[in-house]
């Protein structure tokens, strides 16, 4: 309501694609890569628990596919990145800065996980996705990446480690 309230703020960012051809490339392999480098050392290192949730749980890890990109990144990108980048513009107008800070307070909102590993995810996440809204000003375009990041995490078998109850 604070965005759509505000008469500086461009609505257009919250749905159009922005600058996504200027970040596409870079979205796309670094997320191939990523992925490749994190199933493979994960499964060398957690074995047991590699893509457990779909293999356990394959009607949870459905609804997963679902429900996290509009219940839980939505809200995230819309509070840390367009808010965040709208509201304090021009307190940091340095993108950097804001990159930065963006991504420390995305990082310190997963603390309740009680788990150094999903704090350090979250911030190099918040790298990757602050950067990404920086670059193409599109919330979607954001939303797109860090549900790609989120459910492969979840899929690869690191959701224990976003979950409080089982710490």
């Amino acid at each position: 309501m604070l965005l759509l309230s505000d008469p500086h703020f461009k609505r257009f960012r919250l749905t159009s694609l922005g600058q996504f051809s200027a970040v596409k490339r870079r979205l796309f392999s670094f997320f191939f890569l990523g992925a490749l480098f994190s199933g493979m050392f994960y499964g060398i290192i957690n074995q047991e628990n590699w893509f457990s949730l779909p293999r356990n749980s394959f009607n949870d890890w459905l609804l997963l596919l679902l429900l996290y990109p509009i219940l839980s990144v939505m809200p995230q990108e819309l509070i840390f990145r367009t808010y965040f980048f709208h509201r304090y513009k021009r307190i940091m107008p340095s993108k950097t800065v804001r990159i930065f800070v963006s991504a420390s307070v995305f990082a310190l909102a997963h603390i309740v996980y009680a788990n150094v590993l999903a704090v350090l995810l979250a911030f190099m996440g918040g790298l990757l996705f602050s950067y990404t809204y920086a670059k193409s000003r599109s919330t979607f375009v954001c939303v797109i990446e860090h549900s790609l990041w989120g459910l492969w995490m979840f899929t690869l078998g690191l959701g224990d480690v976003l979950d409080a109850g089982a710490i």
